[in-house]
């Protein structure tokens, strides 16, 4: 439901008011910016964990704007209850504590935490049984089409080539391989018409014999300040196929999950991810 109304050259439209979980990170703060800059939103709250210096500072000053008139505050709940839509890059663990949060609120959740386990998606799961929930590794839409073709290729070439996903990140990441890797990996499968789970091989170490048909292969690069780089490699006899995604600015990430609130906001109860954002083919 939208918030708000805002006249435009006789136009009325829609205003989504759009809360932040976490908005004193990196991430957070990237988010405050490109929800102020964006026509048909607004940012109306933003929390941060207890005992974080910037409780009780503005969220425009926190994130190097003009000052927005609002507080961050501790209360995920409130956010919730509040917002149309709220935005988190976060932990498993707090992800699935809020994600049962939003589904006693009427908030829509768009998630783009990664290395989420069995437990915490199946807390995902459960939300979106009561809101709209958008769940993606990774927000950019490049990565979503680059997906999307992974998908493809695999169908369309089949068990005879070898499939090997590289991603390079930078040194702070927590999770290996990377959300976004694990995704084009299912994707890979999805395309074959196999589980993820029962072809993928995530290191290889010494003396470890030939590689089995139908391999997922993963290897995972951490360095510097790498934002995110991912390569899909088919690997035939005599030719091979690479498809790479490189990014070179955190914001990619946030202009995705801006647009997927907006998609989102007002949408009925149910787990979405980034392909019914764009509206691409599985």
């Amino acid at each position: 439901m939208a918030a708000g109304l805002l006249a435009r050259g006789g136009i009325v439209l829609p205003i989504i008011k759009i809360g932040i979980i976490g908005c004193a990170g990196r991430m957070g703060q990237m988010l405050v910016r490109v929800v102020a800059s964006t026509e048909g939103c607004l940012v109306a709250a933003g929390t941060e964990r207890p005992g974080s210096p910037a409780i009780g500072r503005d969220l425009g000053d926190l994130a190097g704007i003009e000052a927005l008139g609002i507080a961050v505050t501790v209360e995920p709940r409130d956010l919730f209850g509040a917002c149309d839509v709220v935005l988190e890059f976060s932990t498993p663990a707090a992800t699935a504590a809020h994600a049962a949060l939003a589904a006693t609120g009427r908030a829509a959740h768009v998630i783009g935490t990664t290395g989420l386990g069995p437990m915490e998606r199946a807390a995902v799961e459960r939300a979106a049984k009561a809101v709209p929930v958008v769940l993606a590794a990774n927000m950019s839409a490049g990565v979503t089409l680059v997906t999307s073709l992974v998908r493809q290729v695999a169908r369309a070439l089949g068990p005879d080539w070898d499939i090997e996903i590289l991603e390079m990140h930078h040194r702070h990441k927590t999770d290996a391989p990377s959300g976004t890797a694990l995704a084009l990996g299912r994707a890979a499968a999805e395309g074959r018409g196999v589980a993820l789970d029962a072809v993928a091989r995530r290191s290889r170490d010494g003396q470890v014999g030939a590689r089995p048909p139908g391999e997922i292969g993963f290897a995972a690069l951490r360095g510097g300040d790498v934002v995110g780089e991912h390569s899909v490699i088919f690997a035939g006899l005599g030719e091979r196929i690479e498809i790479v995604h490189q990014a070179s600015n955190r914001e990619i990430f946030a202009r995705g999950a801006v647009r997927a609130g907006l998609w989102v906001a007002g949408r009925a109860p149910g787990l979405y991810d980034m392909n019914d954002v764009l509206d691409l083919p599985r």
